[in-house]
């Protein structure tokens, strides 16, 4: 019986269906510095910190026609289980947090299926060093998505 439930715990770990606590928010350090996207009037600004203490710390603004019509507040970090979190304050709403439910090979998805809209928060880093981040899911019923590619900046 002993060995049969140490099996069952050790493939559940390998196949990662059990707690995934191999990731830690340095992790994530492939996401460290500052990016723009957007084009003509539309510019989006990303930065982020790099990890310390188990958390980085962002933040998010776009600009139109030289007016902040968007800004967020971001963290990545860990829970005391060790489950790392995108939290988010957009524009003064509430926090919302997402979990990290996948990450290999510079992706990494957050997830919050009770969230209204996203339900999904991507970073992709492209093969270029660019980074895509992408935010998904159902809106009134129908999945959409919305993609900001951004270039790595020089931070001022």
């Amino acid at each position: 019986m002993k060995n049969i439930l140490l099996f069952v715990v050790l493939f559940l770990s390998e196949t990662g269906l059990a707690q995934n606590s191999k990731y830690t928010v340095d992790s994530l350090a492939w996401i460290a510095g500052c990016w723009n996207g957007g084009s003509g009037a539309r510019l989006t600004m990303e930065q982020w910190m790099k990890p310390s203490g188990n958390t980085m710390l962002g933040m998010s603004r776009t600009v139109i026609n030289g007016r902040t019509v968007e800004y967020e507040f971001l963290r990545l970090h860990a829970d005391s289980s060790g489950d790392i979190f995108y939290t988010a304050i957009p524009s003064g709403q509430q926090e919302t947090s997402f979990k990290l439910i996948r990450l290999e090979n510079g992706v990494a998805v957050f997830e919050n299926p009770v969230h209204d809209f996203p339900q999904r928060i991507i970073y992709k880093l492209e093969d270029d060093g660019s980074l895509k981040a992408r935010i998904e899911g159902k809106s009134k019923g129908k999945e959409r998505g919305i993609d900001f590619p951004m270039k790595r900046v020089a931070c001022e």
